[in-house]
Order: structure tokens, then C-alpha cells, then sequence
């Protein structure tokens, strides 16, 4: 499952850049599918949805740093446990519940985005 950031989030940015897959983003800043991975041009997900990896994103919240979970893969390729959990002073970064994937299916995500 993804990670998700709750509105305990204090802001602090400490996640952002421990973030391997780039899905980490500041509230109310737009984002690409291509920041920080291999993506370009036209691209189909893993889950199937075709994607323009070029066309900047709206915020998923206008308040505090938020998870793409496209782009989250609970670091699995990269860590042993994911670094924005383990680096947030508040304990905000939390499993998504609606978000559940197998790590046979977060590691299919981390080579899609870095192949």
C-alpha cells in the first residue's frame, strides 16, 4: 500500500527529500509523473491508467506535503522500511488503507519508474 500524510503535518519538509521515487511534494505545489523518475512522454501505469508523464498534476492537498501514490513504493527496491515514516518528527506518514498493494506489486512500480 501507498503512504499517505495526514493533516497532522507540521510542514517541516523533513520527508521530502528522503523520498527515492520523488512523490513527495509541498501542499498546493502541482507535479509531474516525470520529477525524479525515468518516465517520459505517453506512459501506461502498472494499474493501467495512460498517463502524459510532461503534464503537471494539481495538488492532492492545498495544505500540507502530500504522497503521488502513482509514484509511492513504500521505498521497497530502495530501503528496508519507507524514509519519510522514519524520518517525521509527528508520525504523520502512515500506511494508506486505501491504497493496499502487495510488495510483489510496489517492486513492479519502483522498475517501472526507474527502468
Amino acid at each position: 500500500m501507498a503512504i499517505i500524510i495526514t493533516d497532522e503535518c507540521i510542514n517541516c519538509g523533513a520527508c521530502e527529500p528522503e523520498c527515492p521515487n520523488t512523490a513527495i511534494y509541498e501542499g498546493a505545489v502541482g507535479w509531474k509523473y516525470n520529477e525524479g523518475t525515468s518516465l517520459n512522454g505517453t506512459s501506461k501505469l502498472p494499474n493501467g491508467k495512460e498517463i502524459d508523464t510532461d503534464e503537471e498534476q494539481d495538488p492532492i492537498s492545498d495544505e500540507y506535503y502530500f504522497i503521488v501514490p502513482d509514484k509511492c513504493t513504500e521505498c521497497v527496491g530502495f530501503h528496508e522500511e519507507p524514509q519519510c515514516a522514519a524520518v517525521c518528527p509527528v508520525d504523520c506518514c502512515i500506511p494508506d488503507e486505501n491504497t493496499i498493494e502487495t510488495e510483489e506489486e510496489l517492486l513492479t512500480k519502483q522498475h517501472f519508474l526507474h527502468n
